[in-house]
């Protein structure tokens, strides 16, 4: 039976190059599989002799890497550890979280690539964001994270200082390093946390990542409301045109 559908596929494609040198119709390409059997993606040549189609499926050498998560996500836990004050297992929920919604590769490899990001939903991103900021009075999340970045002009060595990242040396010219995970971190709220010091994410093998996430369309827009409010007092306050300094000539003697 074996022997027979290999030869009736032989013979099939014989007939089909011998039809392409005849009529000029384009063989399938080479990078493509070529499967003796119906599909859903099929190519079809119709000999104009006769009433015979013979049909092949096309399949791709490679498939689509778009990731797709078909469970809905919690964020439960999340939720409870954040409420709870327990920001060290908050932080760890939120990467496993992070791993989740950027796809299966991720899932496999247990960390995300910064290509990966793209595919988190706003609404997803946003609802960790939200959850860190409601939980720590503001001071923690994403949003807080490119607010200050951007105020850094997005300089990442600056960023790791303000929100604490990084620790000053004891030597005479200024240096810094990167803290030591997870001691020399701070887990806990209080007055003297840096303000963005939490979720964490590695930097030690570039920047590109978390480039990445503060670079999200789910945090487009984002503005300190301060600095909105400095903005509007100085448009208010600003120095006023020269024309409002004269009174306005009365013509009508």
């Amino acid at each position: 039976m074996t022997t027979h559908s290999l030869a009736s596929l032989h013979h099939q494609y014989s007939f089909l190059k011998r039809l392409s040198n005849s009529e000029s119709i384009p063989l399938p390409p080479s990078s493509l599989f070529l499967h003796p059997y119906p599909s859903s993606s099929s190519f079809s040549t119709n000999n104009t002799t006769s009433s015979t189609t013979t049909t092949f499926s096309l399949s791709p050498t490679t498939s689509s890497s778009t990731p797709t998560t078909s469970n809905p996500i919690s964020f439960d836990t999340l939720k409870h550890h954040l409420s709870t004050q327990n920001f060290f297992q908050a932080d760890e929920e939120t990467r496993r979280l992070l791993i989740v919604l950027a796809g299966e590769a991720a899932q496999k490899r247990r960390y995300v690539f910064f290509s990966e990001v793209q595919f988190i939903s706003e609404a997803d991103l946003k609802a960790i964001d939200e959850l860190w900021k409601q939980y720590s009075n503001n001071k923690f999340g994403y949003s807080v994270q490119k607010r200050l970045w951007q105020k850094a002009n997005k300089d990442f060595t600056k960023f790791f200082i303000k929100v604490g990242w990084m620790k000053k040396l004891d030597t005479e010219i200024e240096q810094y390093n990167y803290r030591a995970f997870p001691n020399e971190f701070t887990w806990e709220l209080n007055d003297e946390t840096p303000e963005g010091h939490l979720p964490l994410t590695n930097a030690l093998r570039g920047t590109q990542l978390l480039n990445s996430i503060l670079s999200h369309p789910a945090f487009e827009g984002e503005e300190d409301e301060k600095e909105a409010e400095v903005k509007g007092s100085l448009r208010d306050n600003g120095p006023k045109p020269l024309s409002s300094l004269f009174p306005k000539p009365d013509y009508s003697f």
